[in-house]
This record gives structure tokens, C-alpha cells and sequence, in this order.
């Protein structure tokens, strides 16, 4: 059973039966659900665990314990993976008040029927809770990425547990990249308020924090200024990596071919990093991720019924839906007798704010012959030049 500091035990899960966390992002390393008991004379524990896993849960809830009553449980966002034990918790501890803000309460009253009343502690932005020998602080988190979001800093020890914030895929007995994964998970999950979380950070920079306690993924406590930095980049969309991204679709693989030949052509002509992904083989999420990441994207797809190949326009939706934003957007297409993918794939990217458009284009008929090779490496000289 880890130890956080002095009193504030996790008590979590990890969960290795899940496929797809939320319907749809592969998690091949699984999930963890973290749980924490903070004990200063009043014990509270801090969000619970999916319903799948409220016996392991409770087992170490015991353990924890160690014949103990907790008093408080804080439930800092409502999403199923935390909330799907509230009621089992409620029930085993009929003495302990839920505490949670009145967005949360309200969502109680859908998944389980009651806000809990006469048993409920309704805390907002500034509310404060003694333990005894521990003060906790609670700040508002709306929309990060749930309306009803809270964190809450623990004034004694110095440490922030921020709900999904700062969170990732990958259960916690498998070692990987936090960057990689957090970045993924960020993207796909909490992409879309980048405004909502640059609000909260500020809200953060204000605090002496020690350790980061979130809902998913490792306890971070070293080098915090990383992981803060990244969200501060991610939230305000800015560029992370220069290079950019070949998103492309190809039927029988001209299309393909013309993005294999602008990628050498770029890397050629000095360009620091190049990204090639297959959008109808390769994870969406890990090609949102990259879009996200780097400055510049080219969409190259094959025309299909007139307008945009379906994993393009699958792609294209969601980046428009994340709110992608500061890039700079290129486009090929491919069309044996009517190319007209780009006449798609263009008013799609110009519902995302602030993206500028590369003056060239690549427009294959068919199959690469000179014309379409001497638009790939005006294209290629056009982007590489920007870095």
C-alpha cells in the first residue's frame, strides 16, 4: 500500500479486463482507478473506483482502516470510472458524509436516485474541510472535463489531487512514457477545454504543490514543473514538437506513394521530425495525439463518392471537435477522373480557429506522374522552409 505522505495512503485499482476506456481509446496496458484515505484524526477518502471493482476496493478500504470508520468521502468528479462505488460505499459506511460539489450532488440524483441529504457536504471554489491535523481546500474545476469538477489541496502536506487532470492510460503495474500516454489521454479526453484547464492552472500556480494526486495514472512527485509545463502547452494549443504530420487514406496505393515521396522530400530538405500515419490501420487517437503535438499537418486522402474517404472525415470531425487550433494545414488528394477530396477536406479545417493553409496543394490523378511529383516537392520546399 503506497504512501503519499504522512497520513494519505492509495488506495486504488488497477484494471487489466478493459478494452476501451470511455467506448473507444485502446488501452493495451489497461487502467488504473485511484483511490486515497487521508487521515488527520477525521479520515476521508478521495473518489472511488469503477463498480466492477468495488470488492477489491473496499478490501483495501479494510486493510487501510484497520478497524477504523471513515468520516468523509470526497467525491471530486462523477464520471462511472470513480462514481460506480458511491452507492456500495454509502451503504457499507452509513454514518460517513459525502462531500462534493451541488453539480456532482445533482448527478447523483440521476445514477443513483438521492443526493444523499442529511448526510451531504455541498463545498465550492474556497470551501475548506479540518481532518484535524490536515486542512483541506477545495478549487473549482468546471469543466475539466466535467462540469462538476473539483480539486482539492491538502494545505498540510502540500499536495493536489486534481480529479482526471494530469491523468493517463496505463494501469499503474506497467511502466511506460507518462508524456506519450498523458498526451493521448489529454487529446482525446479533456482536449476541447483547453480554456477550462489554462482557468484552473492559474489557480494552481498560486499553490505550493509537492505531490500531484490524479484519478488515473502515476502519483507525480518530482519534477512537477514537466508535467505542469506540458499541460500549460497543451492547453493553450501550442506547438511541442516541430515536424510535421502526414494523416493520409490510400485505396490501392497511389496515395500512399505520394505520401512516402513528400515525407523523404521533406525530411531531405531539412525538415526536423515527419510523422506518417495510415488513418484507417493505425489508432485515431494516437494520430489526434500527433496532430495535436506538432505544428504542421497535411491531409492527404483518396476521393470516395465524391467527397472525403470515411477514415479522413472520421479524423477530420475529430480534430474539429478537439478544438485543434495555431497549425498549419496542407492538403493532397487523389481522384482517378474527378479529384475532389480537397474541396471536402478544406471547409471541414476551417471550422478550426487560427489555421493557416499552405499555398501549395498536391493533386494526384490516379496514379504519380511529373506534374504530381513537381507538386509534391513545391509542397515539400513550401513547409520545409518554415522551420
Amino acid at each position: 500500500m503506497q504512501q503519499i505522505a504522512d497520513g494519505i495512503l492509495y488506495v486504488g485499482v488497477d484494471d487489466h479486463q478493459l478494452d476501451l476506456f470511455e467506448g473507444q481509446y485502446i488501452v493495451p496496458n489497461g487502467m488504473a482507478y485511484n483511490s486515497y484515505l487521508v487521515d488527520g484524526g477525521k479520515i476521508a477518502v478521495m473518489d472511488g473506483v469503477d463498480g466492477n471493482f468495488v470488492d477489491e476496493w473496499m478490501g483495501k478500504l479494510d486493510a487501510a482502516l484497520d478497524g477504523r470508520q471513515p468520516d468523509y468521502l470526497i467525491v471530486q468528479h462523477m464520471e462511472p470510472d470513480h462514481s460506480g462505488s458511491i452507492q456500495a460505499f454509502a451503504e457499507r459506511y452509513p454514518e460517513a458524509t459525502i462531500v462534493a460539489s451541488m453539480g456532482a450532488f445533482n448527478m447523483m440524483l440521476n445514477y443513483f436516485g438521492t443526493k444523499f441529504e442529511g448526510r451531504n457536504m455541498v463545498v465550492k471554489e474556497g470551501s475548506t474541510l479540518s481532518l484535524g491535523t490536515k486542512e483541506l481546500r477545495f478549487v473549482a474545476a468546471p469543466n475539466v472535463h466535467w462540469p462538476e469538477v473539483i480539486f482539492t489541496y491538502d494545505e498540510t502536506d502540500k499536495v493536489l489531487f486534481t480529479a482526471d487532470a494530469f491523468g493517463k492510460f496505463g494501469a499503474l503495474d506497467v511502466e511506460e512514457d507518462w508524456d506519450c500516454e498523458a498526451r493521448r489521454y489529454y487529446f482525446g479526453i479533456v482536449g476541447k477545454f483547453g480554456k477550462n484547464v489554462q482557468a484552473v492552472l492559474k489557480k494552481v500556480a498560486k499553490l505550493d504543490v509537492q505531490a500531484i494526486c490524479p484519478l488515473h495514472g502515476p502519483i507525480l512527485t518530482e519534477n512537477l514543473e514537466h508535467y505542469i509545463g506540458q499541460y500549460q502547452t497543451w492547453s493553450s494549443y501550442g506547438v511541442e514538437t516541430a515536424g510535421v504530420v502526414i494523416a493520409y487514406t490510400s485505396v490501392y496505393g497511389h496515395t500512399k506513394e505520394a505520401v512516402e515521396l513528400l515525407a523523404k522530400a521533406l525530411e531531405e530538405k531539412g525538415c526536423p521530425r515527419v510523422v506518417v500515419t495510415d488513418l484507417a490501420r493505425d489508432d485515431q487517437a494516437e494520430a489526434v495525439e500527433d496532430a495535436f503535438r506538432h505544428g504542421h499537418l497535411v491531409l492527404a486522402t483518396t476521393t470516395y463518392c465524391g467527397g472525403v474517404f470515411p477514415a479522413m472525415h472520421a479524423f477530420i470531425h475529430h480534430l474539429v471537435d478537439h478544438d485543434f487550433q495555431n497549425r498549419t494545414v496542407a492538403f493532397v488528394e487523389n481522384g482517378s477522373w474527378m479529384p475532389a477530396a480537397i474541396k471536402g477536406m478544406r471547409p471541414m479545417m476551417e471550422q478550426c480557429k487560427d489555421i493557416t493553409f499552405a499555398e501549395h496543394s498536391v493533386t494526384v490523378k490516379g496514379s504519380l506522374n511529373d506534374d504530381s511529383r513537381a507538386q509534391i516537392d513545391a509542397l515539400a520546399e513550401e513547409l520545409a522552409a518554415q522551420f
